[in-house]
């Protein structure tokens, strides 16, 4: 029945204020209320509709995405839409576009790696939407190994031009988003090349199409790389190719915020450290981590809906069948991925802090803490983009077959996030920098030099080597002092062995090598200390709101002992705790899943979002969920017509023959 909440007794059963924990979601009041108004704005106007995307024909498709960007710059105009609506109306429009790589590759790009006179030159240009850029900087065959780049910037000092070019296949620009079909402009990554001296990978501005008819300039071969997994998804993305040949562009279109070829050829470091630069991997990462909150969050959402609509076995006397979330399956399996969307929702608020943290000190010539930044922003990365991604299918899979229809929504959310699995940085690879700084730290701990930030823990290190847990009873791990040290003490305990064994080794690249598999383990245990850390950390602050806290407690709870649940063999194998305590903190986790369900719909309800932007039948705030399902099937093109397309050609020749005994 249309106008019926199917889900309104189960949001009855919540033990805390929804409104409060929707504000505590978004980060303020002011972010909630601009995402709430904005996310509306979008589901109701009918241009921004998905319906069809993941049976469009992929020209039509991708054409369909032109029309929404351009509409949505064009409300945005109208609007006079900030920068931060703005941002937020192209997260809600929900699709892949050109525009995503313009405003968050290119144009940070030009801020943090262009003189101010680059700045004044391309930034309006680039504001106004009067060029539209990419970020080209993955090539056929290099991607996470950036310094092993092919294309070439030969300067020359006759005509005061940088020459861009391909010199072999590999050297192929490959994957940018927006270049194969739309971008006007690209920062390209090459070699620098001048005085015959090669001195590495550097950034330069270069004119890809012509600005009256489209075509690409002289010397230019570009297009798109073809059909990427999933229907819709992010093939509404025009992911490029690109090749060079003897490209010639202005000597003042290389960034030259950090280094500078002169008019004469000489190559010449500026006064402002190269070490800037990294404040802009920060903030791309720091996205990242949020973006994997966003994404984790709506599969969650849809399945935790779907889990309390579906029911099956258990009717007694012909009376109602069991809801599926109320089997302890579904509730180990669907509440520690509620757990992380929440726990990736504050540790990428902490990203943000550490961002503008970064950045001041940089400008202040502070470069002290860059490495343990690297290392936390790297492991963070690859740690929530995979966790999410494997969520996310398993999300799929806790619907059961419904959630391998187009129509759950879960398959295009999966297709269109699992590549931030491997862009800006392969997930294994940036462990094992993460891994590379730990044993760096270890070695310099008898130096006097106190660890920093998330590596503070490594200042306790004899501490931590030697405790053991005292928790006596399942109750005692929900003391956040009891979880944390758990976590600090089977970091530390890894990270020092690891070193140990690589010092054994002559060479100690032979060691990284052959102990590669244990060294991204040391870093992943890491990694989720930190976000462990991040997540009590949040329970410390004001939290306003009847029963908000405790909900956020138990949710801590939950993804803290989860992981010991997961990762035990760690936590036994490093000595700290017992058996026995491994299995009170089996038992604990078992009763918070109690505690978590009867709050479920309403924490994923906190999060806030509308039927539009979840793209879900099984996810729908009424729950309304057959009827929907059965209405949309008969939406599908190849239920246009009543016999199908083939059938006369094919199938009645088959059904009209005569069929002849086969001699065996």
């Amino acid at each position: 029945m249309e106008g019926v909440d199917y889900l309104a007794g189960e949001r009855r059963k919540a033990g805390f204020d929804v409104d409060e924990m929707k504000i505590v979601w978004a980060g303020s009041r002011h972010a909630f209320q601009l995402s709430d108004r904005i996310s509306k704005l979008v589901a109701s106007d009918p241009a921004f509709s998905k319906d069809g995307r993941t049976t469009m024909p992929r020209k039509e498709l991708f054409k369909n995405t032109l029309r929404k960007a351009t509409y949505a710059w064009k409300r945005i105009i109208e609007l006079r839409l900030t920068e931060e609506e703005a941002t937020k109306l192209r997260v809600y429009v929900d699709e892949p576009a050109f525009t995503d790589l313009h405003w968050a590759m290119f144009i940070p790009a030009i801020k943090g790696s262009g003189s101010e006179e680059q700045q004044q030159k391309w930034l309006p240009l680039a504001y106004k939407m009067q060029i539209i850029g990419c970020y080209a900087q993955t090539e056929l065959g290099h991607g996470s190994n950036v310094q092993g780049l092919e294309t070439t910037a030969t300067f020359d000092p006759q005509t005061d031009e940088f020459i861009i070019h391909s010199p072999t296949l590999t050297s192929s620009k490959w994957w940018p988003g927006g270049l194969g079909k739309i971008a006007t402009h690209a920062v390209v990554y090459a070699r620098l090349i001048t005085e015959g001296k090669d001195h590495g990978v550097h950034g330069f501005i270069v004119q890809l199409r012509s600005l009256e008819d489209h075509k690409p300039l002289p010397g230019i071969t570009v297009g798109d790389v073809g059909m990427k997994f999933g229907n819709g998804a992010y093939n509404t993305m025009d992911n490029g190719v690109l090749r060079f040949d003897h490209v010639r562009i202005p000597r003042d279109q290389m960034l030259m915020r950090v280094s500078q070829v002169t008019r004469e050829g000489k190559y010449v470091q500026s006064n402002i450290p190269r070490q800037i630069l990294y404040g802009t991997m920060v903030f791309v990462r720091q996205t990242i981590v949020s973006d994997a909150s966003s994404a984790l969050s709506r599969a969650v959402c849809i399945a935790t809906r779907y889990s309390a609509v579906r029911r099956q076995f258990g009717s007694q006397d012909g009376g109602q069948e069991t809801q599926v979330i109320d089997y302890k399956t579904q509730q180990s399996r669907l509440f520690p991925l509620l757990a992380s969307a929440y726990a990736f929702r504050f540790v990428g608020e902490w990203l943000k802090w550490l961002y503008t943290d970064v950045t001041q000190k940089l400008q202040a010539g502070d470069f002290s803490t860059l490495p343990e930044v690297h290392a936390c922003t790297a492991g963070l990365k690859s740690l929530t983009t995979s966790a999410t991604a494997d969520g996310i299918e398993e999300c799929r899979k806790l619907c059961g077959g419904h959630g391998y229809l187009c129509s759950s929504g879960l398959p295009e959310l999966f297709a269109v996030y699992v590549p931030a699995c491997t862009y800006e940085g392969d997930n294994v690879v940036l462990l094992l920098q993460v891994a590379r700084f730990l044993v760096k730290t270890v070695s310099q701990l008898g130096s006097g030099k106190q660890p920093v930030g998330t590596i503070a823990y490594m200042g306790r290190i004899e501490h931590l080597m030697q405790c053991r847990s005292n928790v006596q009873q399942a109750e005692d791990w929900l003391k956040p002092s009891a979880v944390l040290e758990a976590f600090e003490a089977r970091a530390a305990r890894m990270s020092i062995s690891c070193a140990r064994n690589v010092s054994k080794f002559a060479n100690p690249e032979d060691g990284f090598a052959e102990l590669s598999v244990d060294l991204v383990e040391a870093a992943v245990a890491h990694c989720q200390l930190i976000v462990v850390s991040k997540f009590i950390e949040k329970l410390q602050q004001d939290i306003p709101g009847k029963g908000v806290r405790q909900q956020l407690e138990a949710l801590c709870s939950v993804y803290a002992l989860f992981l010991l649940h997961k990762h035990q063999g760690d936590f036994l194998a490093t000595g700290y705790i017992t058996p026995k305590q491994a299995s009170l903190a089996n038992d604990q986790l078992r009763a918070l899943y109690t505690q978590v369900r009867p709050n479920a719909i309403a924490l994923v309800d906190a999060f806030n979002y509308t039927d539009h932007f979840l793209g879900s039948i099984l996810g729908r705030y009424d729950g309304n969920v057959y009827p929907k399902l059965y209405e949309e099937a008969w939406k599908d093109p190849l239920n246009a017509t009543v016999v199908p397309d083939g059938y006369h050609e094919y199938i009645r020749p088959l059904l009209k023959q005569q069929l002849r005994s086969a001699r065996l």
